[in-house]
């Protein structure tokens, strides 16, 4: 299989025509990435007629794809200035996920929670990682969406690196990692190659990345959310039959208060948040055994009682948990007689056993925006 490059790819979207001038000359193309034949690139359009310009990202998408040494294609349609972006998430439907038009089906997947902070640095990532595992060690078919378009870092974590492939011809199957399925945008570009997208762009690949994977028959799908309340979150709230979500947060009040707002944010799209945990809850030294809060300590038990929270566990602050993330052999499938692996393994029950209660009153049927 040749080698496929960007003076290729443009020579070939020459061909696709906006009106009378092809998108390549009209300057609509940007963003465009190549990572051993899976390409990624972004069509900018008028916002007045996003609604109108899915035919040309079609033709795009599949003239891009016909070239010998693309793997897999991925197009998103985006605005330059304000109004109504075409993949923004209208605010204000009310559709249960699965009926609306920009619902998304996952069929085969049973639950899916979100693992989400207010900000980042708190050890989200670490924690959605081996809660996955751990959840798988209990017997579970599962699988992990590192949302996190911007600074995905599940590869890294899983150990796994390489390029998705494809049985059907049409859709990517997921990597696998320590027995779990896995997706990330790391897979289809550079490791050091930043993602310079705009919102919509970023929203339209996590969509790809939900709809467009075999992801096959799973119990729960973990979603490894990116910090903060923002456009990607509002995707995943809106058009995303979530079955519940965890907050991840460290102890320290500023962490605390940015938890808070993301707790929120699920309250208000009507998703069930099955409790916090707090990260980097302390630290042991390994030499002396001493232990120092470095960051405080108990403050997400306490935010977690005043907000009529579950409180999931802590988590310390540990080498070996760095270490072993770092390598791509987390802490519960390495080392899983450790105390910190057991503490991932019973927040893993409590998760799962919220999972099955959520499903069962059907709480994860209709997520809705509430406007305010």
């Amino acid at each position: 299989m040749s080698v496929i490059n960007e003076e290729q790819i443009l020579n070939a979207l020459g061909s696709v025509k906006d009106g009378k001038e092809d998108i390549v000359s009209a300057g609509m193309i940007s963003g465009l990435q190549i990572k051993d034949g899976h390409v990624v690139f972004a069509i900018e359009v008028d916002p007045a007629r996003g609604s109108k310009m899915e035919p040309l990202r079609k033709e795009a998408e599949k003239t891009v794809h016909a070239l010998d040494g693309v793997l897999s294609v991925s197009v998103v349609l985006t605005a330059e200035t304000g109004g109504s972006t075409p993949n923004a998430p209208a605010p204000a439907q009310h559709n249960p996920a699965g009926t609306g038009p920009d619902a998304i089906s996952m069929p085969g997947v049973k639950s899916i929670v979100a693992v989400a902070s207010g900000k980042g640095g708190v050890g989200k990532s670490t924690t959605s990682v081996n809660l996955a595992l751990a959840l798988a060690a209990d017997g579970l078919k599962v699988g992990i969406l590192d949302a996190d378009i911007y600074g995905p870092s599940v590869p890294r974590m899983l150990g796994v690196s390489g390029e998705p492939s494809s049985s059907n011809g049409k859709n990517l199957d997921p990597m696998e990692g320590h027995g779990i399925k896995c997706m990330s945008m790391g897979f289809l570009i550079e490791e050091e190659t930043p993602v310079i997208w705009r919102g919509p762009m970023a929203q339209t690949a996590l969509q790809q990345m939900m709809r467009d994977i075999n992801w096959g028959d799973l119990d729960i799908l973990v979603v490894d959310m990116p910090p903060g309340t923002g456009d990607v979150q509002l995707t995943m709230a809106q058009q995303v039959p979530l079955t519940g979500s965890v907050i991840v947060s460290t102890p320290q009040d500023i962490a605390l208060a940015d938890a808070r707002r993301g707790l929120n944010m699920f309250r208000k799209v009507d998703v069930p948040v099955f409790g916090i945990v707090e990260n980097m809850s302390y630290f042991s030294c390994p030499h002396c055994g001493e232990r120092s809060e470095i960051f405080s300590h108990g403050g997400a038990r306490a935010e977690a009682k005043l907000l009529s929270m579950d409180f999931l566990g802590e988590i310390p602050l540990s080498i070996d948990i760095r270490e072993t993330s770092d390598g791509g052999n987390p802490i519960v499938v390495s080392q899983p007689d450790s105390d910190h692996a057991k503490a991932y393994r019973i927040m893993a029950k409590e998760v799962w056993k919220k999972t099955q209660a959520s499903l069962a009153k059907g709480e994860a049927e209709a997520p809705r925006i509430v406007i305010q």
